[in-house]
């Protein structure tokens, strides 16, 4: 009888929650609602977060900056070599400009307002910090562009090995480097991007040659523009693409080898610096300075009681 009570409540129990359920939660018609797109209502402004009203910001103040066309040419030939391929990048590069330009002095002028420096100094420290503002996005333009040229020219060596183990298994330019592009998607992460571009533009309709000058062109890096030579003139001559490729290949590790063998003939050289202000002025406090203190705790009483 006991259990006959336990589960007829148990079950009244478990019905009434999922009545409630469906009434509060689930809500059928409006989930029917909303796929028939019936009854919708739009709200006539949807709160922006803080961080896309400032990138709104941003965006407006690049275009009051006003640029010539060669200007715009060569700074987003900059950012694409920087990796940053965004439409409005450009907008925002100089946005940053502009801000920065105008809010660094700003601030800077509040920070020396009190101190007792002179005034030509406070001039010269508002100035030099309206110049950090503006040219600041250009250097970190160019210092992002220098990391990701290293990142490829890194990335570039395995690359090329895979892409000569693709050809040589019978697969062509193509497929191999969009096998390639796969494969080193999570290792070497630029020079796959770099590689997924070319069989985009492949894919868009692009000649080879065309698709591979921009690769060169995108990266600048000259191992790249090497290697792209290579393949364009295998490409144009008729000559056996993996033959090319193993060559190149080879040449290339004889260049690393070579480089490494010249960065450790300037090790010593350049090891002469730290050994001279850091290694010996420890190496004569350990060596000479129990000596030193001993002969000035013994023999200069001595002396002076002479």
């Amino acid at each position: 009888m006991a259990f006959l009570i336990t589960f007829v409540v148990f079950f009244a129990v478990a019905i009434g929650i999922s009545l409630v359920g469906m009434r509060m939660w689930v809500r059928p018609k409006e989930a029917i609602e909303r796929v028939t797109n019936a009854g919708v209502h739009v709200p006539e402004r949807v709160p922006s977060h803080p961080s896309l009203v400032f990138h709104d910001l941003i965006k407006k103040l690049g275009t009051v900056l006003p640029t010539s066309p060669k200007d715009v040419t060569v700074m987003r030939r900059r950012l694409i070599r920087a990796g940053i391929k965004g439409e409005n990048a450009l907008r925002i590069l100089y946005g940053c400009k502009v801000f920065f330009g105008v809010a660094m002095p700003v601030a800077m002028s509040l920070l020396v307002a009190n101190s007792e420096s002179d005034s030509s100094n406070k001039i010269l420290a508002i100035l030099a910090s309206a110049a950090a503002g503006f040219f600041g996005p250009n250097e970190y333009v160019k210092i992002k562009s220098q990391k990701r040229q290293k990142e490829i020219q890194r990335g570039l060596a395995n690359g090329l090995d895979l892409l000569v183990v693709c050809v040589e298994s019978g697969l062509g330019l193509d497929q191999a480097i969009m096998q390639v592009a796969k494969e080193l998607e999570h290792a070497h992460r630029e020079i796959a991007e770099e590689f997924t571009m070319v069989n985009l533009e492949l894919k868009a309709g692009k000649r080879r040659v065309e698709a591979l000058r921009n690769l060169a062109e995108r990266t600048s890096v000259d191992d790249l523009k090497k290697l792209v030579a290579v393949l364009i003139q295998a490409d144009r001559f008729g000559t056996g693409i993996a033959q090319s490729l193993r060559a190149h290949a080879d040449y290339m590790r004889v260049q690393a080898r070579q480089i490494a063998e010249e960065k450790a003939a300037k090790l010593g050289v350049k090891l002469i610096f730290p050994i001279f202000f850091c290694i010996l002025p420890s190496l004569f406090v350990v060596t000479v300075g129990p000596m030193a203190f001993k002969i000035m705790r013994e023999l200069l009483p001595m002396m002076n009681s002479i």
